[in-house]
């Protein structure tokens, strides 16, 4: 497994560049590229994001996933993906520059 940290004064962001994720020590703040997660993940029926990303917002800790999202033309996970990228938890994004900013701005 390969993470990078990113550090802002206290906030701390891993940034997870392999598809091998275990336990993040020390940061609730999180990036990880569209490509390491299942397709199964973008079709909002079979409900793998909404539990995933519950678990997530359980443990209190922010997500930022990387990558276009334009490729999929499901008006539902479009939705889901502007109601998300409005909140404070997760957040969908083309970048690693934006998802780390948005990432730091939050407490």
């Amino acid at each position: 497994m390969n993470i990078r940290i990113d550090q802002k004064n206290a906030s701390k962001v891993a940034i997870i560049e392999s598809s091998e994720i275990k336990h993040i020590h020390d940061s609730h703040k999180i990036v990880i590229r569209k490509s390491n997660i299942t397709e199964e993940f973008f079709e909002l029926k079979t409900r793998l994001a909404g539990d995933i990303l519950q678990k997530y917002v359980n443990y209190h800790t922010k997500l930022a996933i990387l990558g276009n999202f334009e490729v999929y033309n499901s008006k539902s996970l479009k939705d889901f993906i502007y109601e998300c990228n409005k909140g404070e938890q997760v957040f969908f994004l083309e970048d690693e520059q934006s998802a780390i900013q948005v990432l730091h701005s939050l407490h």
